[in-house]
């Protein structure tokens, strides 16, 4: 038992162990080759987000054009309603029965109605001749016809 105890003794002693820091040099190579791989992740981190900003302009695009081509469908269908009442308006019989029931017009008989036709204006000539007043002479009437 009493070389147990010395056994036991002599590991309960502590041992003054020096831990020195331990310096490592940089390995220049695997420095290299990480930022290599760094960049290589970012340029490809970079494609990904261009690609996919790319495909989310392309379908919010996708979006809008549909809602123009309703916006505009709807607003056609409005036009043509404009259209027709506009139509509907303007009609003959519309017309008479408003100035017959609310104006309290009567139709004329045949020999009270006068027609006005109506003349287009005839197209002015091609080279017009400015007349001048006064007493010049024929050259000089001439000379300032010719320069306008």
């Amino acid at each position: 038992m009493t070389t147990r105890r010395a056994l036991d003794f002599e590991y309960a002693i502590k041992k003054d162990v020096r831990n020195n820091p331990i310096v490592r040099e940089i390995d220049e190579e695997r420095q290299q080759q990480l930022w290599r791989t760094a960049g290589i992740s970012a340029v490809l981190v970079l494609v990904v987000l261009f690609s996919a900003w790319q495909t989310l302009e392309l379908v919010l695009h996708g979006y809008e054009v549909q809602r123009l081509e309703h916006e505009r469908a709807s607003e056609e269908e409005v036009n043509r309603h404009l259209r027709l009442e506009i139509e509907t308006l303007r009609s003959p019989k519309r017309i008479e029965e408003m100035a017959i029931k609310d104006l309290k017009l009567v139709a004329p008989a045949r020999d009270q109605a006068i027609v006005i036709e109506r003349v287009t204006p005839a197209a002015p000539p091609d080279k017009s001749i400015v007349a001048l007043r006064g007493t010049q002479s024929e050259s000089e009437l001439r000379r300032r016809v010719s320069t306008r």
